[in-house]
C-alpha cells in the first residue's frame, strides 16, 4: 500500500511540475511566436494548451536535432 500511496504522490507532483512548465512555456515569446505562424495557417486552432506546449516542444527538439 505503501508504493500505491508514493506512486500517486510522485504523480501529484509530477503533475504540478507540468503544469508550471506548461505556463512558462505558454508565456515565452518563442511559443507565442510559433502559435502567431500556427494560427496563420489555419493549423492546431481548438487544440488545448498542453497539446499544443507538446507539438511545440516536439518541433523545437527537432529542430535542435538537425
Amino acid at each position: 500500500m505503501a508504493s500505491s500511496a508514493t506512486n500517486t504522490s510522485n504523480f501529484s507532483e509530477d503533475r504540478h511540475i507540468w503544469d508550471s512548465l506548461k505556463q512558462a512555456i505558454a508565456a515565452s515569446s518563442g511559443f507565442q511566436n510559433w502559435q502567431r505562424e500556427q494560427s496563420l495557417g489555419n493549423q492546431r486552432q481548438g487544440h488545448s494548451l498542453d497539446q499544443q506546449v507538446r507539438w511545440y516542444l516536439r518541433e523545437t527538439l527537432e529542430t535542435l536535432a538537425y
